[in-house]
């Protein structure tokens, strides 16, 4: 494993215009450092990656390196990257980002300047334009089972780890899960009947669009939980599409 210290010279990169720079430094710092202090960084190379939506074959074409290279990394048939690598494919990670815009980069600059912990959030962000709640719903992959009433748009997203988010955050920083607006979807994952997210919004004073509970079936939906979204008028849906594969859909919603 390498030295955390080492991970924390990975630079500064430009940041096109989009964002603050320090914004940039700060997100390549946080990447490298989970890296360099994972058990698996293979696994959390991985993460990364597919968090910023971004192929092998596209990441291994910004770096010149063939996409083989790139999948030995992943797989951990290679020794794990030193210091010199890993920077080279977090700089290729963010550039590719802000080519495209700088959505991802500025979803977690929002998540650093919110003080919240990554393992917590998997993933925000406010839309350019809002989506509608059918619409939302049919390109993520979402099973609505329970309705309210009215039509809604959806204005934006979090992804959260519930386990952690529920253990970790207090009621001030749950509140900041909902970034500028409250108008949007919030995605809760490792959960086992969606009671204790739906508990923990029922007490605080912030209500989302909608919420959607990911990796269980709408029979294994807890009652008490049913009975809050009706309660609060909140929409509820599931979804068994696999993480990745959400994130990858999520980040081409909005603008």
């Amino acid at each position: 494993m390498l030295d955390y210290n080492e991970c924390r010279m990975c630079g500064s990169f430009s940041n096109g215009g989009i964002v603050k720079k320090r914004v940039i430094d700060r997100l390549a710092e946080k990447i490298a450092g989970e890296i360099c202090l994972s058990d698996h960084p293979a696994e959390t190379l991985k993460k990364w990656r597919n968090n910023f939506g971004i192929t092998q074959t596209e990441l291994a074409r910004e770096l010149s390196m063939s996409p083989s290279v790139i999948s030995d990394y992943e797989s951990g048939r290679r020794s794990s990257p030193g210091i010199n690598i890993i920077k080279r494919l977090i700089k290729g990670m963010i550039s590719l980002d802000l080519e495209h815009g700088g959505k991802n980069v500025r979803s977690y600059g929002r998540i650093l300047r919110s003080g919240l912990d990554f393992d917590a959030i998997l993933d925000m962000n406010d839309y350019k334009s809002p989506v509608g709640f059918n619409d939302f719903c049919s390109q993520i992959g979402v099973e609505v089972v329970q309705k309210a009433e009215g039509d809604r748009d959806i204005h934006g997203h979090t992804v959260i780890d519930s386990i952690k988010a529920i253990v970790e955050l207090n009621h001030g920083e749950f509140q900041q899960l909902y970034g500028w607006s409250t108008e949007r979807a919030l995605f809760f994952t490792s959960v086992s009947s969606g009671k204790s997210p739906m508990v923990a919004i029922r007490v605080t004073s912030l209500k989302p669009q909608m919420v959607v509970l990911h990796g269980i079936e709408a029979d294994d939906i807890s009652p008490i939980a049913m009975q809050i979204a009706r309660a609060e008028g909140i929409p509820l849906g599931v979804s068994n599409v696999d993480i990745e594969s959400i994130l990858r859909k999520l980040s081409n919603i909005g603008g």
